[in-house]
This record gives C-alpha cells, structure tokens and sequence, in this order.
C-alpha cells in the first residue's frame, strides 16, 4: 500500500507564500496520477486542488480556487510532489493533503471520488 507523507505547512501571513512537499513510500511513484486537496476547518469535505498526471501524461488540472496562485510539480526520481502556494489568503486555511491514484485522469482525480491513496494531511494557517 502506497503512503504519502506531507511537510511544510505552518503559519504563514496573507500575500505570502509556501511550498507543500509529499514523499512517497514506494519507488513507482511515476505510474500514479498526483492531486492536492484542501480541507477547510470545521468541514468535511476534501476539495480538490490541483492534480497532474502519470509519467506518460502531461496534463495538470487546476481547480478555480488554485489557478494562477498555485503550481503543482513533481519528481519522480526522488519519490516527490510539491503544492508551491502563493498570494495566500485566509480562505486557504485548511489541512492539505496529496493524494494518489492510478489509472485516472487529472479531472477525475481532483474530484476527490477516485482517489485511492491519502496522506494524513498537512495544516495551513494564513493569518496576521
């Protein structure tokens, strides 16, 4: 079973940025399509942030929320995806988590229904 672990989040002020990491536990990270996903406080649902695809599909998705404020990248060589986040507002306090799955595509994946694979999430606090 594939384990995804994020780091990075923390307080961070409005109008500033920070980058999100998630490393993965095995070494086929390349064969899944790779998604970030926010949950704001006090609600339960995952909304999905921005996902890209396997290593033989170049296509990214940015949901309305993330586009032009947030990239998506990944290394497949180290096991790795990455959120960098910038102009960060309030409204993007929440626990983000990346998320994996195979045999998808990056729409279907940021609608949060055919992810297999979490990680536990990772806070983020953008406040004064």
């Amino acid at each position: 079973q594939l384990q995804l672990v994020e780091s990075g989040g923390g307080l961070v002020q409005p109008g500033g940025s920070l980058t999100l990491s998630c490393k993965g536990s095995e070494f086929t990270l390349n064969y899944y399509t790779l998604g970030w996903f926010r949950q704001a406080p006090g609600t339960w649902k995952r909304e999905g942030l921005t996902c890209i695809g396997d290593s033989d599909d170049s296509e990214v998705y940015y949901s309305h929320p993330a586009k032009g404020r947030f990239t998506i990248s990944r290394d497949d060589a180290k096991e790795m995806v990455y959120l960098q986040m910038n102009n960060l507002k309030p409204e993007d306090t929440g626990t983000y988590y990346c998320a994996a799955t195979r045999f998808t595509t990056v729409q279907r994946m940021c609608s949060t229904e055919y992810v297999t694979n979490w990680g536990k999430g990772t806070l983020v606090t953008v406040s004064s």
